[in-house]
């Protein structure tokens, strides 16, 4: 009986962890109006909470973009290598509770986000209630 409460146990555990590592890595973003894609975001973890960074910037004539509307220390900063994604964490299947910054208008908005499939995430920003906002679907990137 203790073995295949410890093999539950660690069944769980494991599974646990392996959806907890279902968002980490890389992702394409593609842009809502052309649908074509834009740039690399890595999602990570750091202190319990997930981030994400722009790692690559896919269209050539954006590649020096910089944050001209950010605010506070983001301001002027180069879009590859800014972080957009902050402080995450995990509440059920969703990761909720920080921010996310789009560098095109240089606003943050409350967001969460959450694995479709696989290779699918589910990303939502908002203002005040996830009902006034916008969705976008990021796909992985395959190495």
């Amino acid at each position: 009986m203790k073995n295949l409460m410890l093999t539950v146990g660690v069944f769980f555990l494991t599974l646990g962890s392996i959806q907890a590592q279902g968002v980490l890595g890389k992702w394409k973003t593609i842009d809502d109006a052309t649908g074509e894609a834009k740039s690399v975001v890595e999602i990570y973890e750091k202190s319990g909470k997930l981030y994400g960074k722009v790692v690559e910037i896919l269209r050539a004539d954006h590649k020096k973009d910089v944050c001209v509307k950010c605010d506070g220390a983001d301001k002027n900063k180069p879009i590859q290598g800014l972080v957009i994604i902050n402080g995450l964490q995990k509440d059920g299947d969703e990761y909720s509770g920080g921010t996310i910054l789009d560098p095109t208008n240089g606003k943050k908005y409350k967001c969460y986000i959450t694995l479709e499939s696989a290779d699918k995430l589910k990303l939502r920003g908002y203002v005040g209630i996830s009902i006034m906002g916008r969705t976008q679907y990021w796909t992985r990137v395959k190495n």
